[in-house]
């Protein structure tokens, strides 16, 4: 699988309409992570994946956009429509959009 055949998109492309599944750890989740968004870390994906749905462009995300385009071919071999979002959280980050904690904290790309 070669990252730059899979299709992918910028964080500008999310909006608050967006599906996006977040596949990073529970801590990287905890510390910052997009309002809205759903979470399945990498390792839960495939027993979870009936938890997405299956009629929406499913936009995934990760610190840095390797994680995610596993997932996003993984998704995509599997009859689901799902993009990868270059980038990452790194790329939300750097863009300054709006980020949520799970810990009482500012939230934070960990």
């Amino acid at each position: 699988m070669l990252v730059d055949s899979l299709p992918s998109v910028t964080v500008d492309a999310i909006t608050d309409q967006t599906t996006v599944l977040d596949v990073r750890e529970d801590d990287e989740w905890e510390a910052g992570h997009i309002a809205g968004a759903a979470h399945i870390p990498l390792g839960d994906v495939m027993a979870r994946y009936g938890e997405l749905p299956a009629d929406e462009e499913i936009h995934v995300i990760c610190r840095t956009g390797g994680r995610s385009a596993r997932v996003t071919a993984w998704l995509n071999q599997n009859g689901f429509d799902a993009v990868n979002v270059s980038g990452g959280m790194g790329a939300w980050m750097d863009a300054e959009r709006d980020m949520v904690s799970e810990t009482g904290n500012e939230p934070f790309v960990k």
